[in-house]
C-alpha cells in the first residue's frame, strides 16, 4: 500500500483554511462572542446554584435568595438564546464556503483541464468534491470556534477563581486547561495523523476504482472478469475497513485519555480545595464556589482534546483540496492576447516531451491552409493526438513554433484561440442531459434548424428523429443509452455546429460503418472550402478525401507525395 504524507503540517492546513473565510470573518468572530457568553452562561447555572449554598452554609453573599435564582433561570435562557446563534453563525459560514470551496475546485479543475486532468482519476476528484469538501464542513462549524472559546472561557475562570476563590485553584486549572487542551491533543494527534491520513487515501482509492467498475461494467461482463474485479472490489473493501478500525480504535483511545485527564484533575481541585480549607486559607462556601466553576469549565478544553479525532480527516481532506488549488496548469490561460481570424496554420520546428526525457514530438513541421483538408497517419502512440493537443496549446512546447496567421499561439487570447479552433477526440462525452442540450454546448444560441442541419452533415440527424423524444431524448447517465459510433458522431455535429474555422478531427469515423463513413466524409468535403479540416485516422477510406497527408512515425513527420 503507498504511504500517504501530507505535504503541509496542520497549523499550515488550518492557516489556509481560515484565510478562506476572507469576508466571512466577521461572522465568525459573531460566532466565537456568542459561543464564549453561551458558555459563561451555562456556567452560570450551576454557579449560583454553588453561590446559593454558600450564602446557606453561612458565607457572606451580597446576593439575595431571589436574586440568585432570577440569575440562575436568567443564565438558563440565555444560554439556549446564544447557542442558538452561535450554531447558527457557524453553519451559515460553513455552507456557504463549502460553495465558495466548489465553485473554486471547479475553477482550479477548468484551468487544469484538459492536460493534467488526463492523469487524474475521475472517482478521486468525485471524491474531493464531496466526501473531501463535506469534512471541511466539521472543520468550519465545530472547528475554529470551539479553539476560541476554549481560550476565551479558560483565561476568564482562571482570572474569576483567583480573584474571586483562591490563586491555587487558579493554578490548577491553568495546569488543567494545559494538559487537556494541548498536552493530550498533541499526544493523539500524533497517533491520529497517519491513520487519519491512511483512511482518506484509500477511501479516495476506492472510490475512484469502484467507479471505474461502474463505468466499465459491460466490459466487464463481456470479458467474463466479473469474478475478478469482484475479488479486487472485496480487498479493496477489506483495506479500507481495516483502516477505518484502526482509526476508530485511535479515536476512542485519544478520547479514553481525555476522559482519565479529566477525572483526574476533577480529584486534585477537590483535594486541593479541602487543603486549603483545612488549613483555614479559604471558606467552604467559597471552595466551592471555585471548586464548581473549575469543574464546569472542562467542557470546552475537552471538545479542543476530541477535536484530532476529525482533525486527522480534516487535515487529509483540506491537503487534498489545497494541493489541487494551489497546482500549477501546464499552461495558463492566455488572457487580453491577441485575437484571430483564422486563415492559416504553420508548425515549425515543434518539439515535444510529457516527461522532459523523452521526446513524442521530434522537430514537426507541417503547414493548413483554409480550404485545406489535411491527414495525419501513424500507428497507435505515434504522437498523433499529441500533435492535435498541441496546436490547442492544451501543453506546452519545448521548442519550436505553431503559428497562427503569423502569431504564435502563445500570444493568442486562449478564448479566442477556442472559438477558432474546435477538436472532436476518440471519445465524446455527453452530459445526462438531452441530446438537444448536449449539442448546444457547442452553440448555446443555435435554432433548431442550425441544430438539424450540424446533425445531419454528422450523419445523425435520422438515428435522433428515429427516437420518441426526438432531440428531447436523455442520453443517460454517462451516454450509456447511446453506442459509441452514436456519441462520436454527436460530438462531430457539435464541432459542424461551434462553426470554427479550423477542425481537428481525432479518428471521426473509427466507430461508424462504411455507409456513415462515407456521408461523413461528404459533408466533410462540402466543408473544405468554408475552413481547413485536420484529420488524424488509420483508415485508407478516410484519408481520400485529404489534400495532403502526413505520416508521424517515431516522433517525426514526413509528407506523403
Amino acid at each position: 500500500m503507498r504511504k500517504q504524507n501530507l505535504r503541509r503540517s496542520g497549523a499550515k492546513i488550518m492557516a489556509s483554511l481560515i484565510l478562506l473565510l476572507g469576508s466571512l470573518a466577521y461572522i465568525m468572530l459573531l460566532a466565537v462572542i456568542n459561543g464564549s457568553l453561551g458558555f459563561v452562561c451555562a456556567m452560570g447555572v450551576t454557579l449560583f446554584g454553588a453561590v446559593g449554598i454558600a450564602k446557606a452554609i453561612g458565607d457572606t453573599v451580597a446576593l439575595s435568595y431571589g436574586a440568585i435564582i432570577g440569575f440562575t433561570i436568567g443564565c438558563g435562557v440565555l444560554r439556549g438564546v446564544l447557542r442558538y446563534f452561535e450554531q447558527y453563525s457557524n453553519h451559515y459560514i460553513a455552507f456557504k464556503l463549502l460553495a465558495v470551496l466548489r465553485d473554486k475546485i471547479f475553477g482550479a479543475l477548468r484551468l487544469l483541464c484538459p492536460a493534467k486532468l488526463e492523469s487524474k482519476q475521475k472517482g478521486s476528484i468525485i471524491a474531493m468534491i464531496t466526501s473531501d469538501i463535506e469534512t471541511l464542513e466539521v472543520f468550519y462549524a465545530h472547528t475554529i470556534s470551539p479553539i476560541c472559546i476554549a481560550f476565551i472561557v479558560s483565561l476568564a475562570v482562571i482570572l474569576f477563581v483567583g480573584f474571586v476563590v483562591n490563586w491555587y485553584l487558579a493554578l490548577v486549572a491553568f495546569v488543567a486547561y494545559l494538559v487537556i487542551g494541548i498536552v493530550v491533543p498533541m499526544v493523539s494527534s500524533a497517533k491520529l495523523k497517519a491513520s487519519g491520513v491512511r483512511y482518506r487515501g484509500e477511501f479516495s482509492s476506492f472510490n475512484a476504482y469502484f467507479l471505474d467498475s461502474i463505468k466499465g461494467i459491460k466490459d466487464i461482463v463481456l470479458n467474463n472478469a466479473g469474478k475478478a474485479r469482484e475479488t479486487e472490489v472485496n480487498n479493496r473493501s477489506d483495506i479500507l475497513l481495516r483502516e477505518t478500525k484502526k482509526m476508530k480504535r485511535d479515536t476512542t483511545k485519544a478520547s479514553a485519555l481525555t476522559e482519565l485527564s479529566v477525572s483526574l484533575f476533577i480529584l486534585i481541585t477537590l483535594a486541593i480545595g479541602i487543603v486549603l480549607v483545612y488549613n483555614d486559607l479559604l471558606t467552604i462556601g467559597r471552595m466551592i464556589i471555585g471548586v464548581v466553576a473549575v469543574f464546569g469549565s472542562f467542557g470546552p478544553v475537552i471538545a479542543i482534546s476530541a477535536l484530532p479525532g476529525n482533525l486527522t480527516q480534516t487535515f487529509a481532506s483540506g491537503d487534498r483540496v489545497l494541493n489541487l488549488l494551489s497546482e500549477e496548469p501546464a499552461v495558463k490561460l492566455v488572457e487580453n492576447g491577441k485575437r484571430i481570424d483564422y486563415q492559416n496554420l504553420e508548425v515549425k520546428n515543434l518539439t515535444f516531451s510529457y516527461d522532459g526525457e523523452t521526446d513524442v514530438l521530434k522537430d514537426i513541421s507541417m503547414y493548413a491552409n483554409k480550404g485545406e483538408i489535411i491527414g495525419i497517419v501513424g500507428h497507435s502512440g505515434s504522437g498523433k493526438s499529441t500533435l492535435l493537443k498541441m496546436l490547442l496549446r492544451f501543453w506546452a512546447k519545448n521548442s519550436g513554433e505553431i503559428n497562427f496567421n503569423g502569431i504564435d499561439v502563445d500570444s493568442i487570447d486562449t478564448d479566442d484561440l477556442l472559438d477558432n479552433v474546435t477538436m472532436v477526440s476518440q471519445s465524446t462525452y455527453l452530459f445526462d442531459e438531452t441530446i438537444e442540450d448536449n449539442l448546444r454546448i457547442a452553440n448555446p444560441k443555435a435554432t433548431q434548424d442550425e441544430l438539424e442541419s450540424a446533425c445531419k452533415m454528422a450523419s445523425v440527424h435520422d438515428f435522433i428523429t428515429s427516437l420518441p423524444d426526438g432531440y428531447k431524448t436523455k442520453v443517460g447517465a454517462l451516454g450509456d443509452n447511446l453506442s459509441a459510433g452514436e456519441k462520436q458522431r454527436i460530438g462531430l455535429a457539435r464541432a459542424f455546429l461551434k462553426g470554427s474555422e479550423l477542425i481537428l478531427l481525432d479518428e471521426p469515423t473509427s466507430n461508424v460503418d462504411s455507409i456513415n463513413e462515407g456521408i461523413i466524409l461528404k459533408a466533410l468535403r462540402e466543408q473544405k472550402n468554408k475552413k481547413s479540416i485536420i484529420l488524424v485516422s488509420h483508415r485508407e477510406s478516410t484519408m481520400a478525401i485529404a489534400d495532403r497527408i502526413y505520416k508521424i512515425d517515431g516522433g517525426k513527420i514526413y509528407e506523403i507525395k
